[in-house]
């Protein structure tokens, strides 16, 4: 009997949720707060000839104004980022300047006051037009900055990091191909838009501990690059994060809280509050990276690839940050969840004068593969063979070498030809590609697959532990953010089964605060289940192995004689000979009031195994410890005359290894299809020539209204994973990853043009059919 693993628990948090209760960062404030308002860049590149203050200085509540100095320089692999700028800006929205007041209000009314004078510079608008001979440096120094290992900067150019991918011969592959296809795409910068925008406050307390609170998904990583920053003791950094609304990567970056501590730092440690706008939220902060993407492929003549040539070229924006790591992610999945046995690829994260770059759902794989799939689908349509036939044909299967050279097995790879069969089915490929609706309209479908790994460090871990109330109901204590995943609901539902006991008796500290919760790396890369949900795995067995040594005193029997379930100690293979659980979690008292064993607390933590850096070289390396595999589809209803589409039916399935909890999971799923075709469909910033954001505002940056979703089709597969909990594998970033190739590839047969540039408007669809007759 299952007690929870498997069933559709209400979430931990959903109360607080539904009733409006629930507190997010800016919800807490104290009398005595002040507030930070930013002065931003309105260019994209040029020197800062000057910053004058004076009339700021003299608004009513003014308490201090910063301006950017040379040091420190921040950035997690390459330090090349200034909190605040200081001597030029690298793109619009650029922080320039902070101001510290008693009200926002005050706080805005003198920043608009501040005066800056540039000098403009040349603007790079692309990964493409970064790598030309001529093109201007982003970063004149790039040799000095200080790194860590394997990053690799080429000086005197616009390249951050170079990873290579070397598999197999080349030459040979293209020898052996019969048919060959290549092709170039695109697409810019975009925004997460989460929900809630972010927001920190900071003060340093007259005891000299520096306390955080930021909706953060991030909240160690913050304790750790502070304290190195800015030359502090980590002991005396805090940093509290309670719920997030929504963060989808781009609450992974660690900014806001740099500006935060030096504007406490300027008014004697009082707090400070700094919360982001909107607009300044979508593009001031980091945002979701841009790609440029040449792909060539060869395959036989009945469709077996045999080759494949790869540049992928990341626009990372300004700065580094999170680009190193996701153009380093990008180069390990490179060819998609395909057998090729020749494979070059460079992904390289180059410098542009775009808002700088940070993790976003998928991290690398929904952005690349948006440019794979569309090239499996042309190299489809070139040798007339059925996309399912083709993708089935190449799938990954247990054996095979992935392109960093790790041979996988069943529970490391799972079944992508069932997910392909099994989507095959449910979108009744058989009735055709395209049906004709009207005279006008049509419905086409499109395909994609998908694979993923996380390239987090190989020294990331995660803790728990378990206390027991004298009722004789459970606390969960876990460094895993809430940012809407429902993962701490998982983890209740992980040690009910385990405990075999209810669930409503399990209890999670949603709030995280680094000075007493457990160290959880990051709340990234759709790890908190397996990470957390392992660590808690073995804090639940350590406290399974206090409570029998505790009760075998009592029952008078070897520890290994007994279980525990249905909130007892019971004798194994006698049931009726038991103590309750409540009566020794926290020690055993006799009637005559000795008492005897200990207050019961269970700790576990866990660390992912066997992992390596990339071989700079070749890329051979184990970088991630498993793959969740699926196949996605898309069907829509275009209109041939005006070259409008409604897109109709979303479908996706996911080997998940083991579904934990039924409804969450779809639930997962089916917002990050929603996601994947706003990425496809219309989101994406607009810069002038200049390289400012002509649309960083809801009004004018358009995702899903009401009424424009599709409907959802989701089915999940189970091959387990054997190192996940209960053989479980993550699925938070998953349904993304293949929905913009696939609404790419349903709209390129509809419009019966190749549309390799995102997103997919109506404009640039009438464009490339015009470009195409022309």
């Amino acid at each position: 009997m299952s007690w929870s693993v498997g069933k559709s628990i209400y979430r931990k948090d959903s109360f607080e949720k539904v009733t409006g209760t629930a507190k997010y960062t800016d919800d807490y404030s104290s009398t005595n707060m002040l507030h930070v308002k930013l002065v931003v860049s309105s260019y994209a590149h040029a020197k800062i000839k000057g910053i004058d203050i004076s009339k700021a200085r003299e608004v009513i509540g003014v308490r201090a104004i910063i301006i950017g100095q040379p040091q420190p320089l921040t950035g997690e692999e390459i330090k090349d980022r200034p909190p605040i700028a200081y001597d030029r800006v690298r793109y619009h929205g650029e922080p320039v300047a902070a101001i510290v007041a008693d009200t926002p209000v005050q706080a805005k009314k003198a920043a608009d006051l501040v005066k800056v004078t540039y000098e403009p510079l040349p603007v790079i608008n692309s990964p493409t037009d970064a790598l030309l001979n001529d093109a201007p440096l982003v970063h004149e120094n790039l040799e000095n900055y200080v790194k860590i290992e394997h990053v690799y900067p080429e000086p005197n150019s616009n390249i951050a990091d170079r990873i290579k991918i070397r598999k197999g011969n080349v030459e040979k592959g293209w020898d052996e191909s019969d048919v060959q296809i290549e092709a170039n795409f695109s697409f810019s910068p975009s925004d997460h838009i989460a929900m809630e925008t972010r927001c920190v406050t900071a003060e340093i307390r007259s005891d000299g501990f520096v306390v955080f609170s930021s909706a953060t998904q991030s909240p160690y990583m913050i304790k750790k690059l502070v304290s190195n920053y800015f030359n502090l003791e980590e002991g005396k950094i805090i940093v509290n994060t309670p719920l997030v609304g929504g963060g989808y990567g781009g609450k992974v970056a660690i900014q806001l809280e740099l500006i935060a501590y030096m504007a406490t730092l300027a008014v004697g440690g009082r707090p400070v509050k700094l919360l982001n706008s909107r607009e300044e939220d979508m593009i001031t902060s980091p945002v979701h990276i841009g790609l440029d993407a040449n792909i060539k492929l060869g395959a036989t003549g009945d469709g077996k690839l045999t080759v494949a040539e790869i540049l992928y070229m990341f626009d990372s924006g300004a700065y580094s940050d999170k680009g190193v790591t996701i153009s380093r992610a990008a180069a390990v999945t490179c060819t998609g969840p395909y057998q090729i046995e020749n494979i070059w690829c460079d992904s390289l994260c180059v410098y542009t004068n775009h808002p700088y770059a940070t993790a976003y759902r998928g991290f690398s794989h929904s952005e690349i593969l948006f440019a794979f799939e569309r090239a499996l689908d042309m190299l489809a349509q070139k040798l007339n063979i059925d996309p399912f036939v083709l993708r089935k044909k190449n799938a990954f299967l247990p054996g095979h070498i992935t392109p960093t050279q790790i041979r996988l097995n069943q529970s490391t790879i799972g079944n992508l030809p069932e997910c392909i069969d099994r989507l095959q089915q449910l979108m009744n490929w058989k009735e055709g590609q395209i049906v004709k609706v009207d005279e006008r309209k049509i419905r086409a479908k499109g395909i994609s697959c998908f694979w993923k790994t996380s390239t987090i460090d190989s020294d990331a871990s995660s803790g728990v532990t378990i206390t027991f109330n004298r009722d004789g109901s459970v606390n969960i204590i876990s460094g895993i953010v809430e940012i809407g995943t429902g993962t701490k609901t998982i983890l209740a539902q992980l040690l009910a089964e385990k405990l075999k006991m209810d669930i409503n008796k399990i209890f999670v500290k949603m709030e995280v605060d680094t000075q007493s919760t457990p160290e959880h790396w990051k709340t990234v890369a759709s790890r908190g289940t397996l990470m957390a949900g392992r660590a808690l795995l073995k804090a639940a067995e350590d406290a399974v192995e206090q409570l029998k040594d505790i009760a075998s005193r009592v029952l008078m029997c070897a520890p290994d004689d007994l279980e525990v379930g249905g909130d007892k100690v019971y004798v194994r293979d006698e049931p009726d000979t038991f103590v309750h659980l409540k009566d020794v979690c926290h020690g055993y008292k006799y009637p005559s009031g000795y008492a005897i064993g200990k207050q019961v607390i269970g700790r576990g933590n866990y660390m992912l195994r066997h992992l390596t850096h990339l071989d700079h070289e070749t890329g051979t390396g184990k970088p991630g410890p498993e793959y969740t595999v699926g196949a996605q589809g898309v069907e829509v209803e275009f209109d041939t005359r005006d070259f409008t589409y409604k897109v109709l039916s979303a479908y996706s399935v996911i080997d998940v290894g083991k579904v934990l909890n039924n409804k969450a999971a779809k639930g997962q799923v089916m917002g990050a299809m929603a996601m994947g075709l706003n990425f496809g469909s219309s989101e994406t910033f607009v810069f002038d020539d200049e390289g400012k954001v002509l649309n960083n505002r809801l009004r004018t940056y358009v995702p899903f209204r009401y009424g424009d979703h599709p409907k959802y089709i989701v089915h999940l597969l189970e091959t387990p994973h054997m190192d996940g909990p209960y053989g479980a594998r993550g699925i938070g970033e998953h349904g993304l990853i293949g929905m913009p190739a696939a609404l790419a590839n349903s709209l390129s047969i509809a419009a019966g043009v190749d549309l390799n540039k995102l997103p997919l408007t109506p404009e640039l669809i009438w464009k490339e059919k015009r470009r195409c007759k022309k």
